[in-house]
């Protein structure tokens, strides 16, 4: 099934100010769209909303039904937490089939949770699982119910990087035919799962476009640094304008991978800052009154005097002021 939202809602938690979140969102039959943005951004309460936790103006539909006054439990959305949400007092096994009390055609947990490699957990208490155990649960009881639509709210954010690497790609086989929402801040985790991105920002969608769209062509200063593009005030890096044919006041983006350390090029700068990362250095080099990142294999020290190659092809051009 497709969902369509187009909700306005207004929050407010004990003594704190009061959030909006006016947003738009469409998700095509078994495709995957992933939510992504900043802390604070809005995303958990969107996808919130349109789960039916919330009070809200505006559409909510299932191709083309609308369900906006339907409850959450009979939306026929799979929910996963950011935080499991199981019930300590029932075993794996009845966490997991807690939705046949809702939903007459539901899947068998014990195969769920063999398709998911925690088979041997069926007896046992949340209280006793690791976090990954956890999540996967998780991920079964909400798949249980055989849902029209997948919501998903950073179920990998608790994780540490091997586990959250494991469920990860267990997710990427999960949602490969499924219609899904999933909400993350991690960018590695947006790349790998998302046929489409939303990106969110105070409540609102600021872009959205496929992955190679989003991280190559963002349409503001705001999206390239938060997907972590270089964004380069051309104001600021004199030596770099007449490598680009664009106007004075255009701001332009590159992607640090698509950016060449080597003992010539298109630009000379200093080495600010290596940092070590997996297999690669990230390094970042100062060029007038601007810094630019680029990977590289080498392992510059500080202070060296080095060269840049910018791809005129895989440079971008944000025609938005620079602080956007």
């Amino acid at each position: 099934m497709s969902l369509h939202a187009d909700v306005s809602a207004t929050f407010s938690a004990d003594g704190a100010e009061s959030f909006h979140v006016d947003a738009e969102i469409e998700v095509e039959h078994g495709e995957s769209l992933v939510i992504l943005g900043p802390s604070g951004s809005g995303k958990t309460l969107l996808l919130e909303t349109v789960a039916g936790f919330h009070p809200h103006e505006g559409p909510v539909t299932l191709d083309g039904q609308r369900v906006s006054d339907t409850p959450p439990e009979k939306r026929d959305f799979g929910f996963v937490f950011q935080d499991y949400a199981l019930f300590p007092h029932m075993t794996v096994r009845e966490n997991v089939d807690f939705g046949s009390r809702y939903h007459g055609d539901t899947r068998d947990p014990d195969d769920l949770l063999a398709e998911l490699g925690v088979a041997g957990l069926t007896d046992r208490y949340p209280p006793t699982l690791s976090g990954g155990e956890k999540q996967r649960v998780a991920l079964a009881r909400a798949l249980a119910v055989r849902p029209a639509v997948m919501l998903l709210d950073e179920p990998l954010a608790a994780l540490d990087v091997p586990t959250r690497q494991s469920l990860r790609d267990d997710l990427a086989d999960v949602l490969a035919d499924a219609t899904a929402v999933y909400v993350t801040h991690n960018r590695t985790t947006a790349r790998a799962l998302a046929d489409r991105i939303v990106i969110m920002n105070e409540g609102n969608v600021v872009q959205s476009g496929t992955p190679e769209e989003i991280f190559y062509r963002p349409e503001s200063p705001m999206v390239a640094r938060f997907t972590g593009s270089n964004v380069i005030d051309l104001d600021d890096a004199p030596s770099l304008r007449a490598a680009f044919d664009v106007e004075s006041d255009d701001v332009v983006t590159i992607r640090p991978e698509s950016v060449t350390l080597g003992d010539d090029g298109d630009v000379r700068g200093t080495v600010e800052r290596v940092v070590r990362e997996d297999a690669t250095n990230r390094v970042t080099v100062s060029v007038d009154r601007v810094t630019i990142e680029t990977f590289t294999e080498r392992t510059p020290a500080v202070g060296d005097e080095v060269w840049l190659t910018l791809p005129e092809s895989d440079v971008h051009v944000c025609r938005q002021a620079a602080t956007a």
